[in-house]
Order: structure tokens, then C-alpha cells, then sequence
């Protein structure tokens, strides 16, 4: 018999559903869109069809699978109660009693979960990834915005009311850059994909740099990866941007260490890739604001969730933390 869990990952625009096995293989996956109409109940039922339709194909070739469970990664997902509460991503108002509604499709898997995908995240990374066998780390998602999921002595620190761990929002800049939360100078407002654009045009625009690679795009045509090879090319302002955006995300990670003394802090998502560019500044700048008793102690790692498929896998990763219980 081969126990496996189904992942899913609701994002604003597709929902991408997966199987995967213990060691964190994705053994089949699909997707549908995340629908901009408002009505749950018909989301739900289309949400279960595919799930549905991939047990049925896993089965067809497996007979002795079992299926355990469904984890789902959500933006404003409540792990307490079960449910997307108030999210500006998705087109369901409200508080959303997400795993009540499934469940009735579902009624005999053992483990229905659900949490945010930078906590679903942390989970894979301890399930399937680098952490393994550490007990205290902060995984930091680095993408359209800045995600984090905090594991304390093992166990996924939620709060009082489920939505603890938003370490993109602390307060960076007092008085800076407009966050997409509507406030200003968070961490995510910087250190996102988006902030590094932002960086980008901020210091085209001090140095009048013409002559950058980066000059000829357009606001919405620039992206991090577009950054990071004009970097490679040894384009100033580039290189500029890979500084001072680790400059602020040291500054970050060294706020998060005071409060949690982590062993490792892991990175993931699409500016890591940059490699050394992102890591060394980073790693240079959060120790220059750390306490002594802190200097030289933290890891800062990069994910081992494979990029395809991590948001797939770290939802799926819940469902073995429930089977744990």
C-alpha cells in the first residue's frame, strides 16, 4: 500500500492540484482556473471534479494507492478554522468556510488542511526539503509579494487567530514605498519582485542611466529576471538593484533572527535563482545588523523544493503534518 496526499495551490488566477508521494514526487497534477465570478459553491464543485478525476487516474495504474488527505495552500487561509477570510486576491468575498464546503465532497479522507502558500512552503521545506530535521527556521517566499512561514521547536507558529508569520509586512521605511496592503514601507514593498523593479526605476531615474540595459523597458515589461541578466552583463544599475535590495532584506532577515533565533533562514522564489547576486548582499547586511551573540550562526539557504512544483508539494506537506497528529 502506498499512502499519498493531494496538494492544491489557489492562486488569483489558476489552482493547480497535484498528487504527490512521501518522498515528494508529483506523481500526476492539473489545474483550473480561479474563477473571477464570486460563487464558492460552484468553485468547490469544480475543484472537486478534477481532484477527482486525478484520483481516478492514479488509481487506474495504482490500484493499491491510498490517498490520506488534501492540503491547500490560499491566500488568507486560516489553518484554525478552515478557512480564506477577507482575501484581495480571489474573487470570493468574506469569511469562505473552505474545508466545511470540500469536506462534503470528501468525506472519507482522514486529513483536510489548509494554510497559506508561504506557511505551505515552510511545511514542503520541512517535509521534503532542506530542513529536515531542523526544529526552528523561517522560510521567506520572495515573488509578487513577500510570504513567510515560521516552524518554532517543530511546529508552524499560527497565533492566536491563524494568520501569524507576515514578516514581508513589517515596517522597513517609515513613511516609504506604498505596500499593495495599503500601508507603507513594508519589507515586501522593497524586497518583492516588484520592489526590485521599483529599485530599478528609482535609480535609472537618480543617475539619468540611458545608457543601462534595463533603460529601454517599460514599467510592465521589466521583471526580476530580466534584472538579474543585465547583471551578468555587468550593467551598474542591475548590480545596484541585487545590493540594495539584499541590503534590505539583511536588515529584514536580522529583525526576524532577534525575535526567533532561528538555525536557517530558507529563500525561495523567483530572485533567488539570481544565485550570489541576491545571497551574498543579503547575507553581508543581516550581519551587520545583528546582535554578537547572533553573528555567523544563521544559515541563509536557498529552497530544495523543486520551482515547478513547490507550491503543489508544500500544500500536499500538510496533510502529513495532520497524519501526525
Amino acid at each position: 500500500m502506498k499512502n499519498v496526499a493531494i496538494g492544491v495551490d489557489i492562486g488569483g488566477t489558476n489552482t493547480a492540484i497535484g498528487v504527490v508521494d512521501q518522498e515528494g514526487n508529483v506523481m500526476v497534477k492539473d489545474n483550473i482556473a480561479t474563477p473571477g465570478h464570486g460563487d464558492i459553491d460552484r468553485y468547490i464543485t469544480d475543484l472537486a471534479s478534477a481532484i477527482n478525476e486525478l484520483i481516478k487516474s492514479v488509481k487506474l495504474l495504482n490500484p493499491d494507492v491510498e490517498f490520506l488527505g488534501i492540503g491547500i495552500g490560499a491566500p488568507n487561509a486560516n489553518y484554525y478554522k478552515g478557512t480564506i477570510e477577507h482575501t484581495a486576491n480571489l474573487s470570493f468575498r468574506g469569511v469562505v468556510p473552505f474545508i466545511d464546503l470540500l469536506r462534503k465532497h470528501f468525506p472519507d479522507l482522514e486529513a483536510l488542511a489548509l494554510t497559506n502558500d508561504a506557511n505551505a512552503a515552510a511545511i514542503g521545506e520541512m517535509i521534503y526539503g532542506g530542513a529536515k530535521g531542523m526544529k526552528n527556521f523561517v522560510m521567506f517566499t520572495l515573488g509578487t509579494g513577500v510570504g513567510s512561514g515560521v516552524v518554532v521547536n517543530g511546529d508552524l507558529v499560527y497565533g492566536h487567530d491563524g494568520f501569524a508569520g507576515e514578516c514581508g509586512h513589517t515596517t522597513l521605511v517609515p513613511g516609504g514605498r506604498l505596500c499593495g496592503c495599503g500601508n507603507r514601507g513594508h519589507l515586501e514593498a522593497y524586497c518583492s519582485a516588484p520592489g526590485m523593479k521599483r529599485t530599478a526605476f528609482e535609480l535609472m531615474v537618480e543617475y539619468n542611466a540611458t545608457d543601462s540595459l534595463l533603460a529601454g523597458k517599460s514599467f510592465n515589461e521589466l521583471d526580476s529576471k530580466m534584472i538579474y541578466e543585465a547583471a551578468v552583463q555587468g550593467d551598474k544599475i542591475a548590480l545596484e538593484v541585487f545590493e540594495k535590495t539584499g541590503a534590505w532584506l539583511g536588515q529584514g532577515l536580522a529583525n526576524t533572527v532577534h525575535h526567533l533565533s532561528p538555525e536557517a533562514i530558507f529563500l525561495f522564489g523567483g530572485p533567488t535563482a539570481s544565485g550570489d547576486y541576491i545571497f551574498n548582499p543579503i547575507k553581508k547586511h543581516m550581519e551587520e545588523h545583528l546582535l554578537s551573540v547572533f553573528k555567523n550562526k544563521i544559515k541563509i539557504l536557498p529552497s530544495k523544493l523543486k520551482p515547478g512544483d513547490a507550491a503543489i508539494v508544500g500544500a500536499s506537506a500538510l496533510v502529513w503534518k495532520e497524519m501526525e497528529k
